[in-house]
Formats: C-alpha cells, sequence, structure tokens
C-alpha cells in the first residue's frame, strides 16, 4: 500500500507519460473554474488562480490521495464571499490562514477517521448533487452578458463543439489510451476554432489570467481579539466544510482506484496548503472532486499528475496567459459536462427498490441540500444526522423481552435487542412490576447496555423493584456497564 503513497518509491511503477499528459489537462481545467470561484467570493481572478497553485501544489506532495486535486472551491467561496463584502481581501487571507491552522490539528489529532461515520447513502446524494451542480454551472456557457440564453448561429457554434469535445472523450478511449482523451479533446477544438476562425466564448472571455508568482504577503489585518472573534467562525466552517469535502473526495478516488488513501495525513496537508495559500495572497480552497475524476479517468496514479498540473497553472499565469486566454470555453463545457456525467452513481438508481426507504429519503434530502444550497458540508452534516436518527428509531424498535417463571417461582426476562436512549421507553413498558412474584431475575446475555440512559433506566426499574419489597437481579451485564452501574447507584 505505501507505494500509493509515495511519489518517490522505486518500486512504484509510475506511467510519467500520462501523469504529465493528465497534469496539463486538469491544469486547463483549473483556470475557468479558479476564476469562477473568485468571483462567487467577491475577488479577484488571481486570488482563485493563486489559490489553486498554492493548494495544488502542497497538497499534491504531501497529501494522502496521490491522485486527487486541489484547488479553489465553490464550497469555500460561498462561505467567505459575506466576509469578503464585509471587510475586504485581507481578512479572507488571515481567515484562510486559520482555517489551515484548524484543518491541521485536526489532521494531528487523527479527526480524519470521524469520515467513516458517513454512511453509503449520504455519499450517494453528495456525489449525485455535486454532480448535478457541476453540469448545471455549465449551462451559464449557453448565456450571453445580460444572462439571457444564446440564439441563433452562436448557440449552435458552442452546441456543436461542446458535442464534438464530448465525442472525443466518449470514444477516443475505445481507440487508444496512450493520450488522455480530455486533452486530445481540448487541443481538437482549440484547433478548429482556431484554424477555420470561429467565433465563439474563450476564457478571455471570463478575465485576464495575466500575473506573476503568487507575492509572498502577510495580512494586514489588527492582530487583536475582536480579529480573531471576527474571523474565526468564518475560518472554522471554512475548515470544516473543506475536511468534508476533501475525505469524501478522498473516498471516491479510493473506491474508483481500489486503493486506500490516509484521511489524516491529507488533512494536514490540506491545512498547509491553505495556510501557505493565506500567506501568498489566495483564497484557500479544498480537494475538488470534478478535477480529481478528469485525473483518475485519465490513468494518472500518482502524485506528479496534482505537481505537473499545479506548475503549469503557474507557467499559465505568468508566461502562457495570451495562449491559454484563447482557449475556447465550449471544450472545457464539454469536458465538465462528461465530469458530471461520470461523477453520478447511476447505479443508486438500480439500488431504489432495494434500498430500505429510510436510506431513499436520506440520499434524496442530500442530494436536494446539495443542489440548490450549495452547501455540501450542510448537505452531510444534515444527511449523517438523518441516518443516525433512523439508525436510533429502527433499533429502538429491535428490542424485546421473553418472559417466563421457573419452577422455583422466579420471574425471567431474557432481554433482546440494544438497550439505548431510544430503546429505554419500549424497556420499560415490558414490566410489570406491581403483578410480578417476590424474585426477579432481567437478564442481558442478548443484550447489549449501550449509554448512560440504558443505566439510568436500570437503576430506576430496580428501584422500582426494591420500593415494592421485591428482589431483583440483573445477570449478564458486561464489566464496564456494572461499573457504570455502580456508580449510578452509588450517586443516587
Amino acid at each position: 500500500m505505501r507505494k500509493y503513497l509515495n511519489l518517490f518509491d522505486l518500486k512504484q511503477k509510475v506511467d510519467y507519460k500520462i501523469e504529465i499528459l493528465s497534469g496539463l489537462t486538469v491544469a486547463l481545467a483549473l483556470v475557468p473554474e479558479a476564476i469562477a470561484f473568485a468571483f462567487i467570493a467577491g475577488l479577484s481572478p488571481l486570488t482563485g488562480l493563486y489559490a489553486a497553485f498554492m493548494m495544488g501544489l502542497v497538497t499534491a506532495i504531501f497529501g494522502g490521495r496521490p491522485g486527487m486535486i486541489s484547488g479553489a472551491t465553490g464550497a469555500v467561496a460561498i462561505v467567505i464571499v459575506v466576509l469578503a463584502k464585509s471587510h475586504g481581501v485581507e481578512y479572507i487571507f488571515a481567515t484562510v490562514i486559520l482555517a489551515g491552522i484548524i484543518q491541521m490539528a485536526a489532521g494531528f489529532l487523527r479527526l480524519g477517521k470521524l469520515i467513516r461515520l458517513v454512511p453509503q447513502p449520504v455519499i450517494y446524494g453528495f456525489v449525485n448533487g455535486l454532480a448535478i451542480i457541476i453540469f448545471m454551472s455549465q449551462l451559464d456557457q449557453f448565456k450571453s452578458t445580460d444572462g439571457s440564453w444564446l440564439t441563433g448561429t452562436s448557440f449552435y457554434i458552442l452546441l456543436a463543439l461542446v458535442l464534438l469535445t464530448m465525442l472525443i472523450i466518449w470514444g477516443l478511449p475505445k481507440l487508444t489510451k496512450a493520450i488522455p482523451a480530455s486533452l486530445v479533446s481540448i487541443l481538437v477544438v482549440f484547433a478548429i476554432v482556431f484554424f477555420f476562425g470561429i467565433d465563439t466564448k474563450t476564457v478571455g472571455d471570463l478575465a485576464s489570467i495575466k500575473g506573476e508568482f503568487p507575492p509572498f504577503h502577510i495580512p494586514a489585518v489588527p492582530f487583536t481579539f475582536e480579529t480573531l472573534q471576527l474571523i474565526f467562525p468564518y475560518a472554522a466552517i471554512v475548515a470544516g466544510v473543506g475536511l468534508i469535502e476533501s475525505l469524501l473526495t478522498l473516498n471516491i478516488v479510493d473506491e474508483i482506484t481500489e486503493t486506500r488513501g490516509r484521511g489524516n495525513k491529507e488533512a494536514v496537508a490540506q491545512g498547509a496548503a491553505n495556510i501557505l495559500s493565506g500567506v501568498f495572497s489566495g483564497m484557500g480552497g479544498c480537494a475538488m472532486i470534478g478535477q480529481s475524476l478528469i485525473n483518475v479517468s485519465n490513468g494518472a496514479r500518482a502524485r506528479l499528475s496534482g505537481i505537473v498540473a499545479a506548475v503549469m497553472l503557474l507557467v499559465f499565469v505568468m508566461f502562457g496567459s495570451a495562449l491559454i486566454e484563447k482557449v475556447p470555453m465550449a471544450a472545457l463545457t464539454g469536458l465538465m459536462i462528461m465530469v458530471a456525467i461520470g461523477t453520478f452513481e447511476w447505479a443508486s438508481f438500480r439500488t431504489f427498490t432495494k434500498m430500505p426507504k429510510s436510506d431513499i429519503f436520506v440520499m434524496v434530502i442530500v442530494t436536494l441540500i446539495t443542489v440548490f444550497l450549495h452547501n455540501l458540508a450542510l448537505a452531510v452534516i444534515i444527511g449523517v444526522i438523518v441516518s443516525a436518527l433512523v439508525f436510533a428509531w429502527d433499533n429502538a424498535k429491535r428490542i424485546r423481552a421473553r418472559k417466563f417463571v421457573d419452577e422455583k417461582g422466579v420471574k425471567h426476562y431474557e432481554i433482546y435487542g440494544p438497550l439505548f436512549f431510544g430503546s429505554i421507553t419500549a424497556f420499560n413498558e415490558k414490566f410489570d412490576v406491581l403483578n410480578d412474584p417476590e424474585e426477579v431475575i432481567i437478564d442481558f446475555a442478548e443484550s447489549r447496555v449501550v449509554d448512560m440512559s440504558a443505566i439510568e433506566a436500570l437503576d430506576k426499574i430496580t428501584e422500582r423493584y426494591l420500593k415494592v419489597g421485591k428482589k431483583i437481579h440483573l445477570k449478564h451485564l458486561s464489566a464496564d456497564c456494572k461499573k457504570a452501574f455502580k456508580k449510578c447507584r452509588r450517586n443516587n
């Protein structure tokens, strides 16, 4: 497994051609995304491009998932837009640095394993919602600057170029996988537009990407407790959103590549990347599922592709802006639509008749929240909470009691199912304290006392029997449960 985690492991078989070409393709796809997310946050395009460079480079080298791509993201942009409008870009840089510190702390405390608590229906909903968002965001390319839909020749040209891009990405791998189909599609569409002088949208129509090396810059904010109070809530949300999106992306790439990434290492790398992004004039970010899937689908499996993507992005900004600004948006739009199609979990439709209705409900809820609120972290958190409540409800109904009186006149209650906060009401209803014989045994051989609510329930049922002068025995309690029960009895 280590061979997947170390770029410099000599035993690792790296296809350098695929890694380099895939990295170049990802770099081209990163440009319009970084510009768009910077606009969403109310910042200049270069803050998004600098963030994409720094996030991509640091996580590619030190992250816990080779092949995964990080950069400026919409999830982070949505969080910081209010602060950007009210206090300006310097407070954004400070917020990103603090978010990075929080993420590094989470990694060092090994909190990355908490992503295991995310159920499969939540992941399905998250992925499907994200696929829909990616697709819907591409529809903006079919609109003019005033927001109206394109019509006539300009519409048909754009549509034809998008469809050509999608056709190449779909069909070329059936003929050869020597060159990433996504890169070929971009080059073919670029050549057609350039040599035939076709008038269509280009990257340069979004904004100029010309810039210099990201300038080192300590945020010009007062280093006071008031500043910390202001930026901490935003930083905490950025850190949480970034970790959730990054670790879920890591899990998805794990499934595709059938390898295992390291969540805690990725959390530390994401934090370090955000810190450096903040001090090098970037807006921060996290893992990008769209670009990660482009990279993986191209066959890239090592860290080299991510490094190439980040370095080439900087090369575009510093030296190649004039050329990159001429790349047709139709090619990048077709590429991202194919990413959306590949991201969507079509298998989730086939499981509708097999999955419990509660799981289908969770999946749909997460998808709708992701699509309409564009808040991935909130969607996942709500999905996890609903799943936990459904789990608690289902287990609360499983508490059972087998009752019988033995030859000595002792009544036995053999408990089946978990005893926890959700099942204590049903548990209490099993007993007939007043009409039971003088001696009662409650047997937990087939049950498990889970939490303090269950301990309190045991204490109360014991107290009820003792008050009416009857003997009560608790059998087959675990050692930790006996200890907690005795402590509860002493406190009461």
